[in-house]
Formats: structure tokens, C-alpha cells, sequence
């Protein structure tokens, strides 16, 4: 990942329009910000979110608050507490998804 040339930036999230997106069940509420070819979210998943496809993006993910668990093509799950961070690279051999039972909000770069 380079970061391109940006002047100091501070964001308040709480500011940012959000966007839903619906998955197979519940919903995802993005709030992005894009500097070049980076996006950087505060993504919350509802209670019950179930993400509708397998992405291949690679991601810097952190779990702000809630409980996630990814779930990788090859059935390999991962359950990630407050705290905890995933690491994936571009259309490597990890296509994973996003599943919660009661929600979680999450900071993503990618």
C-alpha cells in the first residue's frame, strides 16, 4: 500500500455520511473515506449481518467494538473480539466473508 500525497487529515467519523449496504441478512453501514486508490471505513454490521458475496480485496481489518467472525472460502473461521485485527492480501488464496451474530463495528483499510 503507498498512501499518496495528502495534506495532515483528521477525521471525524461521526461526520461522514454512511451508506447501507444489505448482505444476505442485516445490513452494513459504511462511512468511507478515499485518499487515491486507499479506502479507509468505519464499518457497522447490524446483529445478524451475513455478507452477501466472498471478497477477494485484501483488507487491514480492526474490530473497534462487537464480535465478528470470518469465515474463509476454504471453511476456515476466525471469531475477532475488540482488540483484534485480520491482515489479508489482493486476490490471494483467503476469500473470506463477514458474519456477526450481535454486530460489530470495525476500521478497515483497503
Amino acid at each position: 500500500m503507498k498512501i499518496p500525497a495528502l495534506p495532515f487529515t483528521v477525521t471525524d467519523w461521526s461526520t461522514v455520511e454512511p451508506t447501507v449496504h444489505p448482505g444476505d441478512s442485516g445490513t452494513a453501514e459504511w462511512r468511507t473515506l478515499d485518499i487515491g486508490d486507499i479506502r479507509v471505513r468505519q464499518v457497522t454490521y447490524s446483529p445478524g449481518y451475513v455478507a452477501d458475496h466472498w471478497c477477494e480485496r485484501g483488507h487491514i481489518l480492526y474490530v473497534v467494538a462487537g464480535e465478528l467472525v470470518s469465515e474463509l472460502k476454504d471453511g476456515r473461521k476466525f471469531t475477532l473480539k475488540p482488540g483484534m485485527s485480520y491482515q489479508v492480501s489482493d486476490n490471494g488464496d483467503a476469500a473470506h466473508r463477514s458474519v456477526t451474530e450481535k454486530g460489530a463495528t470495525l476500521f478497515i483499510v483497503d
